[in-house]
């Protein structure tokens, strides 16, 4: 009792500190916290939830602007942690998907996809929302025709531009990249915006296409299946090009191998030259998350921050109320001095540091604060139905506790099991029927949390402040260290018909030591190139494990994050299926738990 008395003190005093200071963050999780959007095109299903995706971000002098799928505007920062919605002065009627988005230094160039000629927009000023005509009407996709693939003939192409993206070269050169599609390639073509026009210097071309009978990682479903569900084949999507240029060399990237799975990622072909020939990247793909709880990271964008440092944007799957409900990520990316690119994904949905100078290594961004949450009993103050609090601490954005109403003062409470230093919350809130299909003054997110050393004796921990915004994947970086054992959520408002949390996720450090390092790795590729086996001897005290593996044995560019209950056996084993025939590839693991992560184990070859 002594102790805990002493331990109260302790949190009671930076509990004042917190509310005497200023909250500066430094710190976000992914999903990234933006007050996301409600869609509108599912309302007369009655399919209500909100969304994010197909980011494209660009650096534009002193910020950053993030343009995205069905938003009605767009997202501007200028440290990559704190965005703030800005609603245009004008938008496209049916609004705009996955569009494309380019800064030339002078304005931001945005063109949305489009199956029939429209409009592409421009803003001199666009932290003011100002946006122009730059093209009123688009012309027409020189040698688009709507005919059946086996019916078109050379030089045709499909109708769009779908999926597009603009690049301007040093030379002051345009050029526009597109495509979405299971059949056709990606389409380059050299263009120029002149008097109020876009004229199309080049006939379109194919850049590249998909090729999953040798690059596992493009096949569709999950875990790579080919398939929607077992006994239900399907084909794989190429779509959401992107391109970046560095030291000389092109990077035209799509995502692969379709947005409804966990394992939609990120690809590349590398070039010489803005419209090819371009070539595979043996070292595909290039970011890749298919575990954890910010699941996939497919069609976004890479660029480069004020600093020097590069990044990578995607798109994450939730899936729950609609196969296309999904959210954003950024993950910090390299380009290696041989060419190679990588994303790193590793904790990719923990706590990170946004970049303030130049980093060397990528993965130094993250914070080693781990989750302290994972499988923790739960308890609230109503629950509806089946929908219980255990939901809440499972690492599932598609399983979720429901208040049985949404009155101030629904709480949520989670028991770390023993006191614990706390640095971050993240809350997660789901759509369940929530009965909101766009923009309204009462859709914002309003709450306290509070947390205990005893569970008798409560104090504030954070809050979402007076700015009155909604935040469904709402990040609280507290200002310093809490020593605690419980952590409630106290309810204000949610402008949803319900109250629905799908994880409170509670990161820090536990006492004690980081697991040991793994044992035993062993990697046996199958008949199948595209796919191998990992074995590895179980890790007393591990929470999970990161499988990392690449094509050279330093640099182990790729993550499968997984919870150690979502293993049996002894050895532990998982199947990657995301390999390229031809390459070879190492493989090493390391396992984790509340209070760090171990030594990476012995890096063996895939054989």
């Amino acid at each position: 009792m002594q102790r805990l008395a002493i331990l109260s003190l302790i949190t009671i005093a930076v509990g004042a500190d917190a509310e005497a200071a200023e909250t500066a963050r430094h710190t976000y999780a992914n999903p990234i916290d933006i007050d996301y959007r409600y869609n509108f095109e599912q309302r007369n299903e009655d399919v209500s939830y909100r969304t994010g995706a197909d980011p494209a971000i660009v650096r534009h002098k002193d910020a950053y602007y993030m343009f995205q799928t069905l938003a009605d505007g767009y997202w501007r920062s200028t440290d990559l942690i704190d965005w703030t919605f800005v609603k245009p002065n004008r938008w496209p009627f049916d609004s705009i998907v996955a569009p494309a988005a380019w800064s030339d230094g002078e304005r931001i160039v945005i063109q949305p996809s489009m199956m029939e000629p429209e409009a592409i927009l421009e803003t001199r000023a666009p932290e003011t929302g100002q946006l122009d005509f730059l093209v009123r009407r688009m012309p027409p996709l020189p040698g688009a025709v709507q005919k059946e693939p086996g019916e078109m003939k050379p030089g045709e192409i499909p109708p769009g531009p779908w999926d597009p993206a603009l690049f301007k070269d040093d030379d002051g050169q345009w050029y526009m990249y597109w495509g979405s599609s299971n059949i056709f390639p990606l389409y380059g073509s050299r263009i120029a915006f002149e008097d109020g026009k876009l004229v199309y210097q080049s006939h379109p071309r194919p850049m590249l296409s998909m090729d999953p009978g040798r690059h596992g990682w493009e096949r569709f479903g999950k875990d790579h299946c080919a398939c929607w569900a077992p006994g239900r084949p399907s084909p794989s999507y190429m779509e959401g090009a992107w391109m970046t240029k560095v030291r000389g060399r092109y990077y035209l990237q799509y995502g692969a191998p379709g947005s409804e799975f966990n394992a939609y990622a990120n690809g590349t072909y590398v070039s010489d030259s803005p419209l090819g020939p371009f070539t595979y990247a043996p070292y595909n793909p290039v970011a890749y998350r298919p575990g954890g709880f910010a699941e996939g990271v497919g069609h976004g964008s890479t660029f480069e921050d004020r600093h020097g440092n590069w990044w990578n944007s995607g798109t994450s799957w939730i899936g729950n109320n609609w196969g296309m409900e999904r959210r954003i990520a950024l993950y910090p990316a390299t380009f290696y001095p041989d060419g190679q690119m990588a994303v790193s994904t590793r904790f990719g949905d923990f706590p990170h540091r946004a970049a303030i100078s130049k980093v060397d290594d990528a993965e130094s961004l993250f914070t080693g604060w781990m989750l302290l949450s994972y499988r923790k009993p739960a308890v609230a103050s109503s629950t509806m139905g089946a929908f219980s609090a255990v939901n809440a601490t499972d690492e599932d954005p598609r399983t979720f506790w429901v208040a049985a109403n949404k009155e101030p003062g629904q709480t949520l409470t989670i028991d770390l099991g023993e006191v614990k230093t706390i640095r971050a919350i993240q809350v997660n809130f789901a759509d369940y029927k929530a009965g909101r299909y766009g923009d309204a003054p009462d859709i914002y997110t309003e709450f306290r949390l509070e947390q205990s050393v005893d569970g008798t004796n409560w104090q504030k921990l954070a809050d979402t402040g007076t700015q009155r915004r909604d935040r469904p994947n709402a990040y609280l970086e507290l200002p310093g260290s809490v020593a605690t054992r419980f952590v409630r959520y106290v309810h204000g408002h949610v402008g949803g018909a319900n109250l629905a949390i799908s994880d409170l996720r509670v990161f820090g450090n536990a006492r004690g030591t980081p697991p040991a390092r793994p044992a035993g790795v062993a990697a046996d590729r199958s008949k199948d190139a595209r796919d191998a086996t990992i074995r590895w001897r179980p890790v007393k005290n591990a929470l999970g494990y990161n499988i990392r593996w690449g094509i050279r044995p330093d640099r182990l560019t790729l993550t499968y994050q997984l919870f150690a209950d979502e293993l049996v056996g002894a050895p532990l084993e998982k199947e990657i299926r995301a390999l390229n025939v031809g390459e070879r590839y190492f493989v090493a693991v390391e396992a984790f738990n509340e209070t760090g992560v171990s030594r990476l184990s012995r890096v063996t070859e895939m054989r």
